[in-house]
C-alpha cells in the first residue's frame, strides 16, 4: 500500500502498520495454497467435478502481538454437467488493529481441450470491507485525539479473472485475483493519507510423477508479482502415499521454510497441517507460522473416488 501524505502520529502508525503488511501480504499468504487455489484464481471454481468445502486457519508469526491471522472458507461445484462451475470464497485477514474481508463469487467456464485436459477460464465479483479498531491496541495516552475514533468501514467493489489448464497429472494456473485499485484514506482536519493496493499477478503449476504404485511426488510453484515489491516465489515437493497420507516441505525464498502434511480421512474428508519457519531477521521475533486445513467433498451416490487428485 502506497502512503502519500501523513501528517498526524496516529495516522503514521496505522499507515506504517498497513505498509508492513503490504511488504509481507498485501494479500495473505497461504503455505498450503495448492490445496486453496480458489482463494486467488476464479478458474478454480468446479475442477475438482464434486461440490467441494474447504476451509483453513493461518496464524503468522506467533508470539508477536497484533500479528496476521487468516481464515478462509471456500465451497464451489461444477454444473451444466461440468462445462462450467460456481464457487464463493470468504476471507477473513486481521493484523493488528486492522481487518479485512473478502466476499467472492467465482464462475468458471470449463473447455475440453482433448480426452484428458481442460481449460478453465474464470471471473470473480465481490467486495472487500476493511476497518480499523483503535481499541484493540494498548495505547500509552487514551485521551489521544488521534485514537478516539475508529477508521470508518470501507466497503470496495473487486472483481478478478484467471485461467488454469489442468488434467489429473498436472496443472498450470494464471490469475489475478483484485483487478480494481482498492484505496484506504484519511481525511481529518486537512492531514490526507492513502493507503493503496497493487495489482497482483499469480502463476502456479504442479506436476505428479508416479514414483512406484504406493508413492507419488507432486512438485509446485507459486510465483507472485506486485509492482514496487521483490518477487515472491514459494516452491514445495508433497510425496502422496498409498493415496492417504502425504508429507513434505516448501521453501519461500529468502523468507521462510515449511513442512506440511495431509491426510485423506476418507473418500470425503481431508485434513492438512503446515508449520513454517522464518529465514529473515523475523526468526528472533516468533515462533513461527502454522496452517490447519479441512476439506469435505460430496459425491454422488453412483461416484465413487478411487484415486484422489493431488490438486
Amino acid at each position: 500500500m502506497h502512503i502519500k501524505v501523513i501528517k498526524h502520529t496516529g495516522t503514521i502508525m496505522v499507515l506504517l502498520l498497513l505498509s508492513f503488511k503490504s511488504i509481507a501480504q498485501q494479500d495473505p499468504s497461504f503455505t498450503q495454497y495448492m490445496f486453496n487455489t480458489m482463494t486467488i484464481n476464479p478458474a478454480y471454481a468446479g475442477t475438482r467435478n464434486v461440490l467441494s468445502a474447504s476451509l483453513l486457519h493461518r496464524s503468522q508469526w506467533l508470539g508477536i502481538d497484533g500479528a496476521p491471522e487468516t481464515q478462509t472458507l471456500s465451497v464451489h461445484s461444477p454444473i451444466r454437467d461440468g462445462q462450467m462451475g460456481l464457487g464463493l470464497n470468504i476471507v477473513h485477514d486481521k493484523i493488528g488493529p486492522a481487518t479485512t474481508t473478502r466476499f467472492n463469487g467465482n464462475y468458471s467456464y470449463i473447455l475440453p481441450i482433448d480426452r484428458f485436459t481442460s481449460l478453465s477460464l474464470g471471473v470473480s465479483a465481490g467486495a472487500d470491507i476493511f476497518d480499523i479498531n483503535f481499541s484493540d491496541l494498548n495505547i500509552f495516552d487514551p485521551t489521544d485525539p488521534n485514537f478516539q475514533n475508529n477508521v470508518e468501514t470501507r466497503l470496495s467493489p473487486q472483481v478478478g479473472l484467471g485461467a488454469m489448464l489442468y488434467n489429473d497429472i498436472y496443472y498450470v494456473s494464471l490469475s489475478v485475483p483484485k483487478l480494481l485499485r482498492t484505496e484506504y484514506y484519511d481525511n481529518d482536519q486537512g492531514a490526507t493519507s492513502v493507503a493503496r493496493e497493487r495489482l497482483h499477478y499469480y502463476l502456479t503449476a504442479g506436476y505428479v510423477f508416479d514414483i512406484n504404485n504406493n508413492v507419488k511426488l507432486k512438485p509446485s510453484i507459486l510465483t507472485r508479482v506486485v509492482s514496487g515489491a521483490p518477487i515472491r516465489v514459494d516452491l514445495s515437493a508433497n510425496f502422496l502415499i498409498n493415496d492417504k497420507f502425504s508429507l513434505g516441505g516448501a521453501y519461500r525464498l529468502s523468507s521462510a521454510f515449511s513442512v506440511l502434511s495431509t491426510y485423506q480421512i476418507s473418500d470425503a474428508f481431508l485434513v492438512g497441517f503446515s508449520y513454517d519457519r522464518d529465514t529473515s531477521e523475523l526468526v528472533t521475533f516468533n515462533d513461527g507460522s502454522f496452517e490447519i486445513f479441512f476439506r469435505y467433498e460430496l459425491f454422488k451416490r453412483y461416484k465413487k473416488m478411487y484415486t484422489p487428485r493431488f490438486f
